[in-house]
């Protein structure tokens, strides 16, 4: 299909401008909910393409996607850790342990929000968890307001890298391009590894900002004994072998899986393991801190705790829901494939692909929520990234970085900054002005991966 040209741009890249403005103008301009913002860009892009014979499909195409249930049931699971105070049991061992340290605060935000965000995939659900006790800590102990917000955002962030979410569209994306060669297991270790990359520079800039700032460890009279946080939280370690295990069974495990179910039921168990944690660890989570469920560890109070969670979870899930659903409409308009083609006639090589994959992606992050990006532009960006030489399995493990959890610390979108800021009390230009150091920071070591220069070990 010809690409149609409006002056030195296709015709989709004026849609995505377009549908990009309406979004901003909603949410920024009128101040309205995303979901709502979301709502009118689906009918917004209907009616630019002029594809109302989608209208349907395209509303009704995310209830048969398997991955959109998969990240409500990992967002119920986020509201009940909160609830239970099992987040808080697991930010007590981290304190015991490093408190003592210079900057200890910083270093318990940055590895109890990592924590939970390997759990979630919600950048301001893991600050509102954490950032409760993590912020006023770290100005307790001599970090500015400002330094205190941005370390529990760009830690907490980081649920968009691996906590079910935009990366399992993500995977759907790059499943569809290259059938049956990729299994979800693999594909989640790959997201840990390139967390991992970008657990490491943030412990360094945070290092670098405690010895800028001279900040102080945590008080002991704050910090809780060792051997009793172990007594008490012990168990909330578990959670995270209950999600690991299975995806690391089916991951490297992948021929006994076959031999033993066969090749339908290895690949139903793939499909599966992930709800099948999601829901295994909220009950696990009821289970050892039913203590905390307000109305006691019984039907009505575990009912009501659900109730509560639908604040917080329903709206969450409609954006991702009308992300979905826009990206349906594109993909019937080949949108991916037009933008590729232009794309690739700029003749950029790997080099200068990664720079600009990784400039775009943090500026559509200031008005466009990650799911969004990766929904409507992901097909695009994996198959330009493949076809400039570097490995769609690669470009597919580091766009959740690129996308989602910058979407968090770009403002004006920026709603993990916004979270911390109002806990921290810290004033917006000075926390900005912080946020773009961490953000540029991180491009780094999102472009760095990109070029193959930091390994990710498999593929």
């Amino acid at each position: 299909m010809p690409v149609q040209m409006v002056g030195p741009f296709p015709l989709e890249v004026f849609w995505l401008i377009e549908l990009l403005l309406v979004i901003a103008l909603v949410f920024i301009g009128f101040k309205r909910p995303i979901y709502e913002a979301m709502a009118i860009a689906f009918a917004f892009t209907i009616v630019m393409t002029g594809r109302y014979d989608l209208f349907w499909s395209g509303l009704l195409g995310p209830t048969t996607s398997g991955l959109f249930y998969i990240i409500v049931g990992f967002l119920v699971f986020a509201h009940i850790l909160g609830k239970t105070r099992v987040v808080e049991k697991l930010i007590n061992i981290i304190l015991a342990v490093i408190g003592g340290l210079p900057g200890g605060a910083g270093y318990v935000a940055l590895f109890g929000s990592c924590a939970l965000a390997t759990m979630t995939g919600t950048g301001p659900g893991n600050v509102a968890a954490t950032g409760v006790f993590t912020i006023p800590a770290m100005i307790r102990s001599g970090f500015p307001r400002h330094l205190a917000a941005t370390v529990e955002m760009a830690a907490s962030m980081l649920g968009n890298q691996v906590g079910p979410g935009l990366n399992l569209v993500a995977f759907a994306i790059l499943s569809t391009l290259y059938p049956d060669k990729y299994s979800l297991s693999t594909f989640w270790l790959g997201l840990y590894i390139v967390f991992g990359w970008l657990l490491l520079q943030r412990w360094l800039t945070l290092l670098a900002f405690c010895k800028y700032y001279k900040v102080q460890p945590v008080p002991k009279e704050e910090r809780p004994d060792l051997r009793t946080a172990i007594k008490e939280g012990w168990s909330a370690l578990l959670i995270p072998v209950f999600i690991l295990g299975p995806i690391i069974i089916d991951s490297l495990f992948k021929d006994a899986l076959v031999a033993r179910y066969g090749p339908d039921g290895a690949k139903a168990f793939s499909a599966s393991v992930l709800l099948m944690a999601a829901g295994f660890c909220t009950f696990y989570a009821l289970l050892i801190g039913r203590k905390e469920i307000p109305g006691g560890f019984n039907f009505r109070g575990v009912f009501a705790m659900f109730r509560d969670s639908l604040k917080g979870v329903v709206p969450v899930s409609a954006t991702i829901y009308l992300a979905y659903a826009i990206a349906l409409v594109f993909q019937k308009v080949e949108m991916s494939e037009a933008i590729q083609t232009w794309f690739l006639g700029l003749g950029l090589g790997k080099v200068g692909w990664a720079f600009w994959i990784v400039l775009f992606t943090c500026f559509l992050g200031m008005v466009l929520p990650g799911s969004s990006q990766v929904a409507i532009l992901g097909s695009a960006i994996i198959s330009t990234g493949a076809a400039v030489g570097i490995d769609p399995f690669l470009v597919a493990v580091v766009m959740p970085a690129i996308t989602g959890v910058m979407e968090g610390v770009t403002p004006p979108l920026a709603l993990a900054m916004y979270t911390a800021m109002g806990i921290a009390r810290s004033k917006f230009w000075e926390t900005a002005k912080l946020t773009y150091v961490w953000v540029l920071a991180h491009g780094v070591v999102t472009f760095l991966l990109l070029v193959g220069l930091l390994p990710i070990f498999i593929n």
